[in-house]
């Protein structure tokens, strides 16, 4: 075991420290990297005889604070996580020296080479084995994204995957190390930005600061890219920010375009999730059918405008269905009557309204009390009818001339219901707290109501629901037909960055059929 001298290491002398701190307990045995103002260290722990990984902060010259913000942020992340492929935290430590001052965090020791080390050794990588090595990676991001808030790794490259032994027929156990740059979901409004991560492993949205869980499929799938073809993404040329790797790497048309889908830099046509990445990963045919573009049918009426800061979404009037129809045609005549029967009888009869104020102030009747509360009763049932009849009008107004607008932009989702440039909010919220889409589908299937939604009956409707934390917007889009329901969710789900739940398959199938703009 080789001690290693502080002081050769730009921090303290282990001697000038407690014997409850470092230089007491841990043993460096190796020096693994070395950076301005930081080291990487194997030690050993003295009281337990394991090994252990100690990453050091020297606060020299070159230091900065946000080098301790994002080192303070990783020692918070690692206590909170717990997954075989993680280092798990174990001790954080202040140095203290007359001539520097230094922080240290103890993690545990993942034995193994990172896929760096092994391609500078000249190892190769089927196509198999990056698949193997892709999904085992993908089930860690899983992990680190379902968390609340999401953690975002923001530094995927090939020195920071290690590679254990090969285990039979598998490719070796896959740890993903160093979270320095790691960044909480919710963590990211307001404030100054930080840009970190690694040139040719960064997706375009990182360089503004920004950072959501796709940022982390991008790095991976440049990662990968990296594997298959021995080159770094940065030395590949590209198109329009587009990696084109294609011609330096012999893989599967199916591989292929899994990898063009992971590196997309628009995060709209990226994949959203590790969860939709590991499905298309494992059905080639279902992937076949999700990269088939989908722009907008032809004969859509929805009014769609998209940046990459905001989205309108402005639903046509649904004009006059048969069930509203049918509902008026029963209503009518039966407010009509009984509009006509109050009229006549308030006239005809002793409790007319106006009579009653002239006999009330020339005094009581014997009468007077009955007739004032039959009165009473005819002008409370003209009001109620009144607003019934506002009512049933307005419906009719808003089904022929009103439209539904979703508007969503970084901070709010709003639901407005508008009218003759009148408008009524039904639904404000926040987007940070969306966390899926629903697709609610009705049928009509052998004359009954059902809500099964594997058997494609006779359309009837279709709701699209925002599901919130606490909070949900509901979307009525029963007057789209299955092309455009099914095109405004992808770009919904595309654009927020969040699932579509239990998306029938059927409806899929329906939509790829129509033309398309």
């Amino acid at each position: 075991m080789t001690h290693w001298d502080s002081s050769d290491l730009g921090l303290p002398q282990a001697d000038d420290f407690t014997p409850n701190q470092l230089g007491d307990r841990y043993q460096t045995i190796q020096m693994l990297g070395k950076k301005p103002g930081r080291r990487t260290l194997l030690a050993c722990d003295r009281r337990t005889q394991k090994p252990v990984v100690i990453k050091l902060l020297s606060l020299g010259n070159d230091f900065e604070w946000a080098d301790l913000k994002l080192f303070e942020r990783e020692a918070e992340t690692l206590k909170m996580l717990s997954h075989p492929a993680i280092p798990q935290y174990l001790d954080y430590l202040e140095l203290d020296n007359p001539r520097r001052k230094a922080f240290a965090l103890v993690q545990s020791y993942a034995e193994g080479r990172s896929l760096e080390a092994y391609l500078t050794a000249g190892r190769t990588f089927s196509e198999a084995e990056v698949k193997q090595l892709a999904k085992a990676v993908l089930e860690i991001l899983l992990y680190l994204h379902s968390r609340t808030p999401a953690v975002i790794h923001r530094d995927i490259k090939p020195s920071n995957v290690l590679l254990g032994d090969r285990t039979g027929n598998g490719i070796g156990t896959i740890y993903l190390v160093d979270f320095g740059a790691v960044q909480h979901l919710l963590g990211q409004e307001g404030g100054t930005i930080t840009v970190v991560g690694t040139y040719g492993y960064m997706p375009p949205e990182q360089f503004g600061g920004r950072a959501v869980p796709a940022s982390d499929l991008y790095s991976l799938g440049a990662t990968l890219i990296y594997l298959v073809t021995g080159m770094h993404p940065a030395e590949l040329p590209q198109t329009n920010f587009r990696i084109q790797f294609e011609r330096f790497a012999r893989l599967s048309p199916d591989f292929t375009a899994w990898l063009q889908w992971m590196v997309e830099p628009s995060l709209d046509k990226r994949a959203r999730s590790a969860q939709e990445a590991l499905q298309m990963l494992d059905h080639p045919q279902r992937q076949r059918q999700r990269f088939a573009q989908l722009n907008q049918p032809v004969d859509s009426q929805v009014r769609f405008t998209k940046t990459d800061e905001a989205l309108d979404i402005c639903l046509p009037s649904q004009g006059l269905r048969f069930d509203f129809t049918a509902l008026l045609s029963f209503f009518i005549p039966i407010v009509g009557y009984l509009f006509f029967w109050m009229v006549n009888s308030a006239t005809a009869s002793q409790s007319n309204p106006v009579l009653l104020f002239t006999r009330f102030t020339q005094g009581f009747t014997p009468n007077f009390e009955f007739n004032l509360v039959l009165a009473i009763s005819q002008v409370l049932f003209a009001g109620i009818l009144s607003v019934a009849v506002a009512g049933v009008l307005l419906n009719i107004l808003f089904a022929l001339f009103g439209q539904i607008r979703l508007r969503i932009n970084q901070q709010h989702i709003t639901l407005d219901f508008e009218l003759f440039g009148l408008r009524h909010r039904r639904y404000t919220g926040l987007r940070s707290n969306l966390c899926q889409l629903e697709l609610i589908n009705r049928f009509h299937w052998r004359g009954l109501n059902t809500d099964v939604q594997d058997k494609p009956g006779q359309w009837q409707a279709i709701a699209l629901v925002l599901h919130g934390r606490k909070r949900r917007c509901k979307l009525d889009i029963s007057i789209l037909d299955p092309s455009d329901v099914y095109w405004l969710a992808q770009e919904l789900s595309h654009w927020l960055h969040v699932p579509i739940a239990d998306e029938p398959e059927w409806l899929r199938a329906i939509a790829l059929q129509e033309p398309r703009r």
